[in-house]
């Protein structure tokens, strides 16, 4: 047994944002000790992440982890999200660990790369500011990919998807397409792609002659769902997958309203200037996509209807 596997054991005890497993890469020798390199802790997904079989059964790819830049090799990859937005962000049962298919594709490209994972929660605005500062590496939350966002960060995409509404069980205020809104109360997550979509909306009202839209904002898609359930807006915009999952929950007594030809990419967004950095996740997508485990990965939430076939740069209009 490795000595210091009891060791590396007790510190991921220790870790709030992320379980851990030892796995070597091959340890390349000091120039001066002569000493092997100290083993990567990769990140292990737990029992309630639906991907944690797929997850955990990727080893590090050689060629792509010697090319990751230096600071992950020994700060490890940092990650923000925006953890509510269930299936794709969302805790697990322990209330510290980040679950759904962001938190897992996340995982999956640090153990492609052969680094360490940890994941930090900020709300949607910070997400942003906090990456183009160096505070994280990437930021994986859902987010579209489109040329406002081009202009401060770069992404590569790893899913397309599109919008939804979600409405009261019996949907008493008879909405079923975009038109329908004109004259009601919509919610949204402030800053997102989703009030984007509901202030489109309300100018095709007024174009039309009909009445306004009225957008009511906050911080999060929890939120923004809240107003529909008590009673203050008539819908929330939110993506049709988060909007799909909600739905089949009885306790939330909402129904799910698929927005057609909304889909578009979401991006992993990262420093433009981080050239490195970008192109080993575009590396480690593209291996994950070719080695089949990105698919299965999507599966195991229900959502390969997502998958895109190939780790585009910008794919965003």
């Amino acid at each position: 047994m490795n000595p210091r596997l009891p060791a590396l054991l007790a510190a991921c005890a220790l870790l709030t944002t992320a379980a851990c497993g030892a796995k070597s890469l091959d340890a390349a020798s000091g120039p001066d000790s002569g000493a092997p390199a100290a083993e990567v802790v990769l990140d292990v997904a737990p029992d309630e992440e639906k991907a944690a079989g797929v997850i955990n059964a990727i080893t590090p790819d050689k060629d792509l982890a010697a090319k990751v830049p230096a600071r992950l090799k020994s700060a490890g990859l940092k990650v923000v999200s925006s953890i509510g937005y269930p299936p794709m962000e969302m805790w697990s049962s322990d209330g510290k660990t980040a679950i759904g298919i962001d938190p897992a594709l996340a995982r999956a490209i640090a153990r492609k790369l052969g680094v360490k994972y940890t994941l930090t929660d900020e709300e949607f605005n910070s997400q942003i500011p906090g990456v183009l500062t160096g505070r994280y590496d990437f930021v994986i939350s859902s987010m579209t990919d489109n040329a406002e966002r081009q202009a401060k960060i770069t992404f590569v995409d790893y899913v397309r998807a599109g919008s939804g509404l979600l409405v009261k069980k019996g949907n008493p205020a008879g909405i079923a397409t975009p038109a329908d809104l004109c004259g009601k109360t919509v919610s949204v997550v402030d800053n997102g792609s989703s009030m984007e979509l509901a202030e489109s909306y309300g100018a095709d009202c007024e174009k039309a002659g009909k009445p306004a839209v009225t957008v009511l904002k906050f911080a999060g898609d929890t939120e923004a769902m809240l107003q529909v359930i008590n009673g203050r807006a008539d819908a929330t915009v939110t993506d049709y997958v988060v909007a799909a999952y909600k739905a089949a929950d009885p306790k939330v007594a909402v129904e799910a309203i698929a927005l057609e030809g909304t889909e578009s990419p979401w991006g992993i967004g990262m420093k433009p200037d981080d050239k490195e950095l970008i192109a080993s996740v575009q590396g480690a997508l593209d291996a994950l996509i070719k080695s089949g485990e990105y698919g299965k990965l999507l599966a195991a939430w229900n959502l390969d209807k997502l998958a895109v076939e190939s780790a585009v740069i910008n794919g965003g209009k």
